[in-house]
């Protein structure tokens, strides 16, 4: 599976980055604020399985980043990372497949990434 993280924090990368790789999971691209997001989505030939996206970033925060990917893509598999909870109703609306709270551990990341590839194949079969 591949994995695309949007996340600024340099530390929570390295994480995202150490978790899913234990889980053989494969980090196909970084992004340090929405508007490289969107960027870079533009520029992988092949599409990740799934994108982490968070919220409070520079430039471009992560519901703007949201909306624009999922204009060039409707079928990407999103799922939002944030301490806001008071945003999750608005993103899961807006396209999102998941929300996944901040802070999280190992288990509670692995389960939600497997459970929206998991509604996404129901969706798509």
């Amino acid at each position: 599976m591949k994995i695309f993280i949007a996340e600024d924090d340099r530390d929570l990368q390295k994480l995202y980055g150490l978790l899913f790789e234990m889980s053989g999971f494969e980090v196909v691209a970084i992004a340090n604020n929405g508007d490289e997001a969107i960027k870079k989505f533009q520029q992988l030939e092949e599409k990740p399985d799934i994108i982490i996206l968070d919220y409070r970033m520079p430039i471009k925060n992560g519901i703007d980043a949201l909306k624009e990917i999922l204009k060039m893509d409707e079928n990407s598999k999103i799922i939002f990372a944030s301490a806001d909870r008071t945003i999750k109703e608005e993103v899961l609306q807006y396209g999102a497949l998941g929300f996944l709270d901040k802070p999280f551990n190992h288990k509670k990341l692995i389960s939600i990434v497997k459970k929206c590839l998991d509604s996404a194949k129901l969706l798509h079969s």
